[in-house]
């Protein structure tokens, strides 16, 4: 079980649940960088293509239209191989 929990096309209603709309938006082009979350992420997003590389070799594929939590604590990898444009919150 990975421990990033990819939901592919939530229902309108969990996203409103959620207050996506409202989080801020971030972009990236595409590129390769190592993170390490300090906190919580839950992201959707808009467009783009990702490959994430867990610190223990696991690869998760998320792109557009997913729903995605990151846990803290989590050091990967991120491979965009689209241009990304996401909703995101910490925490």
């Amino acid at each position: 079980m990975s421990r990033v929990k990819v939901e592919k096309n939530p229902a309108a209603a969990r996203l409103q649940e959620l207050g996506v709309t409202r989080w801020p938006i971030w972009t990236k082009e595409a590129s390769e960088f190592p993170w390490t979350y300090d906190s919580q992420e839950v992201c959707f997003f808009l467009e783009g293509e990702v490959t994430v590389t867990l610190d223990d070799g696991e690869t998760v594929s998320v792109g557009k239209g997913d729903l995605v939590t990151f846990p803290e604590g989590l050091s990967c990898t991120w491979k965009i191989s689209k241009d990304v444009r996401k909703h995101y919150r910490f925490g």
